[in-house]
Order: C-alpha cells, then structure tokens, then sequence
C-alpha cells in the first residue's frame, strides 16, 4: 500500500460507513474515521479488511468548541499526517421552521459549517506544508444554488454555507496544491444498499433507481486521486438528476 492518510469523519453509519472503506483500496496507508454514538467497530474493520490500517475517534461536532479542536489537533497528531479530508458528518432535521428550537438551529450550524471548519483548521497545516492535499466535504440537494425545500431551513442553510466555505477554501489553498471539492448527494434512503441492490429499487428521480454508497464512493476515489489537480471548487451532485426543479415537479 502507499502512504496516504485519510481522516473521514462520521463513518460509523451513513454513506462514509462504506466510503471510508472504498478509499482504503486505493493505495491508502491509514483511515482514521470519527463517530458520535454509534460503534465504529465494523467500520474500522472493513477498512482493515481493504488493505489499511484503521482507527476510530469519539468526536461531537455538536459539542463544545474548544473540546472538538483539542479532540481533532490530539488525532491528527496521533494519527497523521493527514493528506486527505472526507468531511461526511453532518446532523439534519426535518421540520417546518414553525416548529424548530433554538437548540435545533445550535445543532445544524455545529455540526455541519463548524465541523467542516475545525477539522479543515485541523489538517491544512501539515497539507499546505506537504503542498498536496484533497478535502472534500458533503453538501446537500442544491446546496451550492441554496435551493430551498419544505422542512430544511436549518439543515439547508448550514449545507449552503459548507459549500460556500469550501468553494472559497478551494481558491485560498490551489497555490499549495490542496484541492477542495463539494460532493451533494441525493436522496440516498437506505445508506448501506450496494449498488446493484440500487437497480433495483425504484426511486422518485429523473433516473428512476435508489441511490448508493457506492455511487457517491465512486465520486469520492476520482476526486482524490493524485492526478485530480485541476479538479477545485467544483460542486458535483450524485442525485439520479433530482436537484433540477423541471425533474421534481412531475414526481
């Protein structure tokens, strides 16, 4: 194997639960992956069973902030240097904005935008010295367009901002040879379904079949791969085709 470092956070479930094990094939050394609540014990041992080494790190992104920089600045000394960044985590609710709380509103700002932040803080030192470096981070249907849907006021207004953070990061850190990309999956219901299950689940978008980890994983490897370069600022969407308004409206 190489010696690439990846630090992928909230790969304890979700799409990074089986991300974080598809970029360990591709001539990773070491995964490092945060979670909350749920174990990452069968996370780390795909990730192992893939060819690299795996280690898993409790960090809330919703708690104090003080406590998640010293959490991430004790893994990255522990673990890196890190030349690769899947920021995935990122909280979401699903209600009318009647009937969010403030501590709601707390949550969807902390744990999507301010993660992204500190653990971008986190590892672009030793990048920007490496001068090589591939961040990617999660955004949402249309949040670069800040489309708007009933229900996600929060949620979408914290997924734009992680887009228009990553697409001003991308212009400030190019000279040093980091790339940052924005990945907005689909509506991806069921996280763990392989792709082949996929074709053969009908689903209410334009291309008419659930979405899969591995559809966003493929996105995730080309992203990262060293010769990708001149890939940065980009905002590519795994969605079957449903951010365009034209493709919702018959469904």
């Amino acid at each position: 194997m190489g010696s690439r470092r990846a630090l992928v956070t909230g790969a304890a479930a979700g799409l990074a639960a089986g991300i974080a094990p598809a970029i360990a094939r591709d001539g990773f050394a070491h995964v490092a992956i945060t979670f909350r609540t749920t174990s990452p014990d069968e996370t780390v041992a795909a990730i192992r069973a893939a060819g690299a080494t795996a280690s898993a790190h409790r960090i809330d992104f919703c708690g104090d902030g003080a406590a998640i920089a010293a959490a991430l600045a004790a893994v990255v000394e522990k673990e890196g240097p890190f030349d690769t960044l899947v920021h995935a985590v990122g909280p979401i609710v699903v209600k009318r904005f009647a009937r969010t709380t403030p501590q709601e509103c707390r949550e969807m700002i902390a744990g999507n935008l301010e993660s992204a932040i500190f653990t971008a803080r986190a590892v672009l030192p030793a990048m920007r010295e490496a001068r090589f470096g591939r961040l990617i981070f999660f955004g949402a249907n249309g949040s670069a367009q800040t489309q708007p849907a009933v229900g996600l006021s929060l949620y979408g207004a914290a997924k734009s901002a992680v887009a228009a953070f990553a697409r001003a990061l991308a212009l400030e850190e190019a000279r040093f040879g980091i790339t940052v990309n924005v990945i907005e999956p689909g509506d991806i219901r069921d996280k763990r379904i392989t792709r082949e299950d996929a074709h053969s689940i009908a689903a209410p978008n334009p291309r008419g079949r659930a979405g899969s980890f591995e559809d966003v994983a493929d996105v995730v490897r080309f992203l990262l791969a060293p010769e990708r370069d001149f890939i940065t600022g980009a905002v590519i969407a795994v969605t079957g085709g449903l951010p365009t308004a034209e493709a919702k409206a018959p469904q």
